[in-house]
Formats: C-alpha cells, structure tokens, sequence
C-alpha cells in the first residue's frame, strides 16, 4: 500500500460520524454498588434495544511466546463467579488460558454508545457442568463442536463439512469430556465500564 493510499484511507476514517444516534445516559453517581448488577442492567438495555448480537464479547489471551490474542465468543452466563464462556480445549482459547490463566472481556454496544471490560483469571467448570452446557446445544452445534478442529487450519470447505456429518453420530451422545466445548468462568480482578459523548468526552467508572 502507498502513502498516497494510507493518507486516503486515513481521511476516510477520521470523516465517519462516531456515535451517530441518541447515546444512552449514565450518571456515575446512581451507579449500583455491585459491577455485576450495571453490567447486567446495561446488557438488558442492548438486548432491549434489540441490537445485534449484544451477549457477544471479545476474548483477549496470550499464548505461550507472549503474544496477544482476541476472537468474539458468546457470554453463557453471568453469576458470583464471574462471566462464563466456552471454548474447545484443544482450541487457542482453550490451551491459553491453561497455560497462562488470564483473560480479558470486552463488551461494546456502539449503538448505545457503552463497553464494558473485565479481566481475571480464568477458572475451568465442573465436567458436569461441561456436559450440562454440551447436552443444551443443539444438534448440529454439538457435532460441529466434535470436530475438535477448532481454529484450525482446513484445505477447504468441503473438509469442514465432511468433519461435521462423521461427527454427527456422536453429537446426539453424552457429554464426550475433553473433545467437546468446556465451560470456563473469567473470575472478574478489575474492570472498566465506558459511556461514550457526542463530543471527545467519555465516562469511565
């Protein structure tokens, strides 16, 4: 890419409209004393507000040599332990916080103008509970968790595809332990809640 390239794309970024609608409002001093009860009163307000995809969070890890991953996941729960997901143990989201048992969450309503981010350690689940969260999935996500090729790499489409029908058999079975997505809670050690202004000015709490 050229300079000339990079500057346009440089304008064109810095001339699109950030938080174009009516921005929710947050006032510090009327948030609840428990982090868990705003962020769940601010995630209701985005699945009220029927934005897409709002229990949605980018999954912040770092694997072995030090270097930084994030991919987008789905929030399975919200308890006294922390925020749970899942993820394949054989998958990078998987291994990393085995080795190195830290993790980053972030949730971003950008239509709402709010994000919020948590970090901690991440805690693996119960294998009961694994099995609970396996057998609640539907069929053809539980033989597409079987797979077990998460993030790995595939010639082609068609490979995947031929891995998700020989899986299928198994995927109306119990809970297969380590081959299927194991839940895990990100213990919250300090986090962030980000209300965003028409203007360059933001709320952190």
């Amino acid at each position: 890419m050229g300079d000339s390239t990079a500057r346009d794309v440089r304008a064109w970024l810095r001339g699109l409209e950030v938080f174009a609608g009516p921005l929710a409002a947050f006032d510090p001093g009327a948030a609840p004393d428990d982090p868990v009860d705003l962020f769940l009163s601010w995630l209701t307000e985005a699945v009220d507000a029927r934005l897409p995809d709002p229990h949605a969070m980018a999954v912040s890890t770092v694997d072995e040599h030090g270097d930084p991953w994030a991919r987008v996941l789905i929030l399975k729960n919200v308890d006294a332990a922390g925020r749970q997901f899942a993820a394949h143990a054989d998958s990078p989201e998987g291994r990393q916080p085995a080795a190195r048992p830290g993790a980053a969450l972030t949730f971003c309503w950008p239509a709402l103008g709010r994000q919020v981010g948590v970090r901690g350690p991440v805690i693996a689940e119960p294998a009961e509970r694994g099995a609970a969260g396996f057998l609640a999935r539907s069929a053809s996500a539980r033989a597409e968790s079987l797979v077990g090729r998460q993030s790995r790499h595939l010639d082609d489409v068609a490979e995947r595809d031929r891995a998700v029908m020989e899986s299928q058999p198994r995927g109306g079975g119990p809970h297969p332990g380590r081959e299927g997505l194991d839940p895990a809670h990100a213990r919250p050690g300090d986090g962030r809640v980000l209300a965003g202004g028409r203007e360059p000015r933001h709320t952190r709490l």
